[in-house]
C-alpha cells in the first residue's frame, strides 16, 4: 500500500523492519538506513530470511539534512519511520518537510551537549507541518507510545475523569554482562543519571536521581525494586489529560547495574563534558559507550520477561474513584526467535510499526504534530494485540504513597 524509508538500524530499527516486512500489504517496499550500511545489510539478510521479503539498504549520516533530503527523494517514501538517536529528530523533521513526506519517532527530541529531553522542539513544528498537510507522530514506542494509548483507552471505556497515572516499567530480563543497557548506552545513562520529578496538582515536583523507591510485585516477573524518573510521556500526558492530579513514572533497576552506575557517576564517566585526553577531545559518556556491550548484540543472551502498563485511577459519572492496570508482559526469547532483537528492542519496535499502519491506512491521518494519547486508541489497541504485543487490563488498587528510598 505503501512505501516507508526506516532510519536506524539498531536493536529497534532490526524490529520495525522484521515486522514491517510481515505486513506486505501495507509495506510495499521497505527501506532501511544507517550511517553503517553494513548493519543494514545484516538486517536485510535476516528480512529475507525469516519472511522471504526483500528490502532496499542505503547509507546516510542522520546528522546531515542535505543527505537525508537526497535520500527521501531518492527512495520516495510515504513516511519516514526514525528509529535512529534522538538526536537527530530535528534533522529528519526538517528533511521530511522539504521533500513532502509524513513523519513517525519513538523518542523525543534531545540537544547532544545538553542531558535535556522533552517535547517543546517539536511540539513548535505543529504549524509546519500542518501547513504542509503532513503527519508527524511523536513518540510511538511503548513508553512513550503504548502507555500513552493505554492511557486513552482508560479513558475512552473506562472513565470520564482521570485522578491518577502511574507508569511501570519493569524489565525482568538477565543477559548475563556484569553491566550493559539495553537500549543506546549514551541515551539510557542521561536519562537515568539525570534528576527525577513527577507532576502533581498543577505543577512539577524534582527530585534526585534514584530518591524515591518502591517493591512492586509484576505478574510473571515478580517482586522488584522500582525506582522514580521523569519520562517524556507524562509531558504530553500533562497536557492532554484534562485535570489530572497526578502522574508518575517508575523503572525497574538490579543493585548490580545501580552499584555500577554509582561508580561511573563518581569517576565522571557519565559527563556529557569534552575533556582533553593524549592530545585530543573526547565526551566521558561517548568513551564509555564504546567500552559497554551493543545493546543489539543482547538479544540471542536475553532470557526473562518484561512488563510495562499503566495504573489508572479515576471516577466515571461523578462516581467513586476506581482503579484500572493495564499491562504487557514480553517475553525476552520469544521476541528473538521472530525477531532476533530482545524484547526492550521488540516493545519498541512493534508499536512503531502499528503506528505507521495507522498513518498508511488513514486510521490516525491527520496533518499537524500530534502525541498517540491525542488519536483513537482502539485500533491501535486491536493491532498491539494481533502483532505480538498483548494487553490485559484489570481492575486494581491505587499505587500508594512514595518514600525516599533509606
Amino acid at each position: 500500500m505503501a512505501d516507508i524509508l526506516i532510519i536506524g538500524a539498531g536493536g529497534v530499527g532490526r524490529v520495525v523492519a522484521h515486522k514491517c516486512a510481515q505486513q506486505a500489504e501495507i509495506f510495499s517496499n521497505i527501506t532501511l538506513a544507517s550511517r553503517t550500511e553494513s548493519k543494514c545489510v545484516q538486517i536485510a539478510a535476516e528480512v529475507k530470511e525469516k519472511t522471504g521479503r526483500t528490502i532496499q539498504t542505503a547509507s546516510v549520516d542522520a546528522d546531515k539534512v542535505p543527505e537525508l533530503v537526497a535520500l527521501i527523494r531518492r527512495v520516495k517514501p510515504f513516511m519516514v519511520i526514525n528509529v535512529a538517536l534522538p538526536y537527530q529528530d530535528l534533522t529528519i523533521m526538517d528533511a521530511c518537510l522539504e521533500t513532502g513526506v509524513h513523519y513517525l519517532d519513538t523518542a523525543n527530541y534531545e540537544p547532544l551537549d545538553e542531558a535535556k529531553f522533552e517535547y517543546s522542539w517539536q511540539w513548535a513544528y505543529q504549524e509546519r507541518f500542518k501547513n504542509a498537510g503532513l503527519m508527524a507522530l511523536l513518540g510511538s514506542g511503548f513508553d512513550p507510545g503504548v502507555t500513552n494509548v493505554y492511557c486513552a483507552h482508560a479513558v475512552k471505556h473506562h472513565f470520564d475523569h482521570v485522578e491518577t497515572v502511574d507508569i511501570l516499567d519493569c524489565n525482568g530480563g538477565d543477559h548475563g554482562y556484569a553491566f550493559a543497557t539495553n537500549f543506546n548506552p549514551e541515551i539510557n545513562i542521561r536519562e537515568v543519571t539525570s534528576n527525577g520529578r513527577y507532576f502533581e496538582n498543577g505543577k512539577w515536583i524534582e527530585t534526585r536521581p534514584m530518591q524515591f523507591k518502591r517493591a512492586f510485585n509484576f505478574e510473571q516477573v515478580g517482586e522488584k525494586n522500582m525506582y522514580l524518573l521523569y519520562h517524556e510521556e507524562m509531558e504530553s500526558l500533562a497536557q492532554n489529560l484534562p485535570g489530572v492530579k497526578r502522574l508518575r513514572f517508575w523503572m525497574t533497576f538490579g543493585e548490580a547495574y545501580l552499584k555500577h552506575l554509582e561508580v561511573f557517576r563518581n569517576i565522571g564517566l557519565d559527563s556529557i563534558e569534552p575533556i582533553m585526553f593524549e592530545g585530543r577531545e573526547i565526551v566521558p559518556i561517548q568513551f564509555l559507550k564504546a567500552l559497554l556491550p551493543d545493546p543489539a548484540s543482547l538479544g540471542p543472551r536475553t532470557k526473562g520477561k518484561t512488563n510495562i502498563g499503566c495504573i489508572v485511577t479515576g471516577s466515571k459519572d461523578g462516581g467513586e474513584l476506581f482503579t484500572r492496570y493495564i499491562y504487557n508482559i514480553c517475553d525476552h526469547e520469544a521476541c528473538y526467535a521472530e525477531t532476533y532483537a530482545q524484547g526492550v528492542s521488540y516493545t519498541t519496535g512493534v508499536p512503531a510499526m502499528i503506528g505507521a499502519k495507522q498513518m498508511i491506512t488513514g486510521t490516525w491521518m491527520q496533518a499537524g504534530v500530534w502525541n498517540m494519547e491525542q488519536l483513537d486508541p482502539d485500533p491501535f489497541m486491536r493491532d498491539l494485540n494481533a502483532c505480538g504485543l498483548p494487553w490485559v487490563d484489570v481492575p486494581y488498587k491505587p499505587l500508594d504513597d512514595i518514600s525516599p528510598q533509606t
